[in-house]
């Protein structure tokens, strides 16, 4: 018996006959492999698939390879000649513990050596998976560039360990609404937002005035109760857009710190981008600009409104004065109006019957 090795080599060539589909197939079950590591196999190039068999064990992988389409040929192994590393064919102790038919055989994709399956290869130490993947992504971007490479082929790279999205994706800008307190604000829709419902406020009560003394202070008390609510919600988003809590708007009942945490809430830049209470806000849009240019007119329309409306009071006041004394006089408007009437009539009444009586006797 001759101890001359010989390996087994496959460079994509296929039996007469044979279909590429049908050959990959039978190779998968073969090798009990993946098809995706099977098509590394026809990559145009030699591939080793058994090294250091026997001849009589060489030609039945032959005889399997070509049953199974697959036009493999064998060489003489030299590197098994010449190697000193004991083979489990030269390992009576080994070839025992380990018997071909429970490790079957496995050859690495990028040296050629023959192992028994495993995930990494003892010779060449790559992981077969991963560089396996990696051949198969560097097929799909033939030509990328120099630079391109440097920067993608870290990202790409197998060994780049996996990444993930913490938290729920936020949208580049935020919802509007008024009658909340969840969202953000700046501090110029804050501004127009405060403007607009203080008009409404100031519209609401001048009705209320001209309802009359009853329905004016109803309408007035709810316009009031409206109006703190809607300052509380939009106060909060302001707040959220500082990255601040909105319970610091109660600081506004604080003496003299309110006054001062007032001002903060309209100077201060509300935070760039997203914070813990949600995305930035929309841009401003023109009708929000010219709600806040408004509040240059606030002082003016409350000095107007302190004049006109006692003088509009006044007004009514001589109206109905001036009413009342040009209307026409009733005598019976009294009880005592209407009992000197009687008494008069009743006097009348009498002189015209002694009259009557003195005409007779003459």
């Amino acid at each position: 018996m001759t101890d001359q090795r010989f390996k087994i080599v496959f460079s994509g060539e296929l039996m007469p006959d044979a279909s590429l589909e049908t050959v990959k197939d039978n190779l998968a079950r073969l090798f009990k492999s993946e098809p995706g590591k099977i098509d590394a196999l026809f990559g145009g190039r030699p591939v080793v698939l058994k090294r250091e068999l026997p001849e009589a064990e060489a030609e039945r992988y032959l005889t399997a390879l070509r049953q199974a389409g697959a036009n493999a040929y064998k060489e003489v192994d030299l590197a098994a000649s010449l190697s000193l590393v004991e083979t489990p064919d030269h390992n009576p102790q080994v070839a025992e513990e380990t018997p071909a038919q429970d490790l079957p055989p496995m050859t690495c994709p990028k040296c050629g050596h023959e192992q028994p399956s495993g995930a990494e290869c003892s010779a060449c130490g790559i992981i077969i998976e991963k560089y396996l993947a990696r051949q198969a992504q560097l097929g799909e971007n033939a030509a990328p560039a120099a630079s391109a490479a440097a920067g993608a082929g870290a990202g790409a790279s197998p060994y780049t360990p996996p990444s993930a999205q913490v938290g729920e994706a936020l949208p580049e800008f935020g919802e509007l609404n008024v009658f909340t307190t969840n969202g953000r604000i700046g501090r110029l829709r804050y501004l127009g937002w405060s403007m607009a419902m203080t008009l409404c406020f100031l519209v609401i009560m001048g009705l209320g005035f001209l309802l009359g003394e009853t329905v004016g202070v109803a309408v007035t008390a709810l316009a009031s109760i409206a109006f703190i609510v809607i300052a509380v919600m939009i106060g909060v988003q302001r707040l959220h857009d500082l990255g601040w809590s909105g319970w610091l708007w109660l600081l506004n009942f604080v003496p003299f710190v309110g006054s001062v945490f007032g001002i903060l809430m309209l100077v201060l830049p509300g935070s760039t981008g997203a914070n813990r209470y949600g995305p930035p806000p929309p841009a401003n849009s023109t009708g929000v600009k010219v709600l806040a240019s408004l509040i240059i007119l606030l002082p003016i329309v409350g000095i107007i409104a302190a004049i006109a409306l006692p003088s509009y009071q006044g007004y009514l006041e001589r109206a109905n004065y001036d009413g009342g004394a040009s209307a026409p006089a009733d005598p019976y408007t009294t009880d005592e109006q209407a009992a000197a009437a009687a008494a008069e009539a009743d006097e009348a009444a009498t002189a015209a019957a002694e009259a009557m009586e003195d005409d007779d006797q003459q």
